[in-house]
């Protein structure tokens, strides 16, 4: 296949398994992560420390996706995805080799550079070379590499974990990147434009200084500084008036990172509201749902893993399904619609949880979550797709995937902040002397929660248990605001072709058909 020929049949499908297997490495590892954070940062620090582990890897995914959008849209998508895994493994090997938290952290964010560029890169690559009424099954099986990730992740994690070392869930990335580079670079051909560009640096430094000043605002309000600090109220004016000068320089670049223009698409609009709002349940239960697992129900590392299998099905079931279905009846809105209903709803089940809730109970809950998240994601990417320019095709998935990985992060640092809050809350309510021994429970991890007494242990698992409760409440709360929005989706017929050339040809057609 040469650069420039449509792609079809093997090599089609030749292509498209690169893909999956680039995208792969993103999914793999946030889903292996997250099963084995517990004992991480049991090992290199306290439990308080959980949340930032998470978000230095989507703060600096977040900043890095649409810059990777643009620069694919400029120079070629091919150069930009095998950089992307280059940061990525060399991310993963430092992070693997890290002696302490504050190296975990900075290392972690290392590889969420890479990651931006593997999740916007194979979306937009999938944009070039297969037309959007087609794009549904295709999208679908994307989501089903999210799915089989996250049922292999938290097994893998947990097997690492309870037989090696953590390290090695960092390590295990390299292997499996290396077979991505060899056959991304010798098998995916996509034509490179030779115009000269002007890359909007100081667009990008605004929009990352912007978005980073407001992930550190949640981050460390209420928790490091009380929300009328002086530092929370200068992270907050500082990132407002960032972003202000960001909106100002995308009106004046010759080529904008984030293209204003398309913000006056409903389509648009709506769409990456309702991936800003998933965003913030999807990783929120993630990480979350492990901590319960192990340490209110003494799960094992693998075991935490296992019980998360319900919601990786659920999210498998529905995105192959919604992706089949739109490819063959070329209509979309009506799945996040019914998306964010169920995932609030399976939010709002997981707020009843309790330290006696039954296993089969707490599947059922997740299985509920994950059909919502299958229904969500990657139709909304389609949604987009269809409805932006060719030429900024990957400015408007970079957009979309930078906002749903704003959620992401907002999701993650807000949500850990109010446990942590409930949390010491509960244990400082407790009677004396149990207040006294229990009043730093915030930093166990739970081999640490195990060896508690036993009368201390119960009271400890009761604090912890109802600390999540307004976790998921607040969560399923914002999900529900998505299901708002979803109602005003608009439905957009999906075209048949992917490109300007092969549109106008398309509208050419149909004009001498009618004449």
């Amino acid at each position: 296949m040469s650069p420039g020929e449509p792609l079809q049949g093997r090599a089609l499908w030749t292509v498209f398994g690169a893909l999956m297997l680039g995208m792969f490495l993103a999914a793999l590892d946030q889903t292996i992560v997250s099963t084995a954070l517990p004992t991480i940062v049991g090992d290199l620090g306290g439990l308080s420390h959980l949340s930032w582990v998470v978000t230095s890897y989507l703060l600096a995914s977040t900043i890095a996706t649409p810059l990777y959008g643009k620069l694919g849209d400029m120079f070629g998508r091919k150069p930009m995805f095998l950089a992307a895994i280059v940061i990525f493994l060399f991310g993963s090997a430092l992070s693997g080799l890290s002696d302490n938290l504050t190296e975990l952290i900075g290392f972690r964010a290392v590889q969420g550079i890479g990651a931006g560029g593997l999740m916007v890169g194979t979306q937009a690559i999938i944009g070039d070379i297969v037309p959007p009424r087609d794009r549904g099954r295709y999208t679908g099986l994307i989501g089903s590499v999210w799915g089989l990730a996250s049922v292999l992740g938290p097994l893998a994690g947990g097997f690492i974990v309870e037989n090696l070392s953590w390290r090695w869930v960092f390590y295990v990335n390299l292997p499996v990147g290396l077979i991505a580079i060899a056959v991304i670079a010798t098998q995916l051909h996509l034509p490179r434009e030779r115009n000269r560009h002007t890359v909007d640096w100081l667009g990008a430094a605004l929009l990352s200084g912007g978005v980073t000043a407001i992930i550190l605002l949640t981050t460390w309000g209420g928790n490091e500084f009380g929300w009328t600090s002086p530092t929370i109220i200068a992270l907050g004016l500082g990132g407002v008036a960032l972003l202000v000068a960001f909106a100002f320089q995308e009106r004046r670049a010759a080529e904008p990172i984030m293209p204003l223009s398309m913000f006056r698409s409903k389509v648009f609009r709506v769409a990456t509201m309702i991936g800003f709002l998933a965003g913030i349940a999807m990783f929120g239960s993630l990480v979350f749902l492990p901590l319960f697992m192990q340490i209110v129900f003494g799960a094992s590392p693998t075991g935490s893993g296992l019980r998360l299998l319900p919601l990786m099905v659920g999210l498998l079931t529905t995105s192959i399904a919604s992706g089949r279905l739109i490819s063959r009846f070329g209509r979309y809105r009506i799945f996040p619609i019914v998306g964010t209903f169920l995932l609030a709803l399976g939010l709002f089940l997981l707020s009843r949880l309790t330290v006696s809730t039954s296993a089969w109970v707490l599947s059922a809950f997740t299985l509920v979550v994950g059909l919502g998240l299958g229904l969500i994601v990657q139709v909304i990417v389609i949604a987009v797709q269809n409805d932006a320019d060719p030429r900024d095709l990957g400015a408007a998935t970079g957009a979309l995937t930078t906002l749903r990985s704003l959620g992401g992060s907002v999701g993650v640092a807000v949500l850990g902040a109010i446990f942590a809050a409930r949390l010491d809350a509960r244990l400082h309510a407790l009677p004396g002397a149990a207040a006294a021994h229990l009043g730093g429970g915030v930093q166990l991890n739970p081999e640490q929660a195990k060896a508690l007494p036993k009368p201390l242990h119960d009271m400890f698992l009761h604090a912890f248990a109802g600390a999540l409760h307004g976790v998921f409440l607040v969560a399923a709360a914002i999900v529900a605001v998505g299901f708002l929005f979803a109602l005003r989706l608009p439905e957009t017929p999906l075209r048949r072709a992917q490109t300007r050339e092969e549109r106008a040809e398309a509208a050419e057609a149909q004009l001498a058909a009618v004449g």
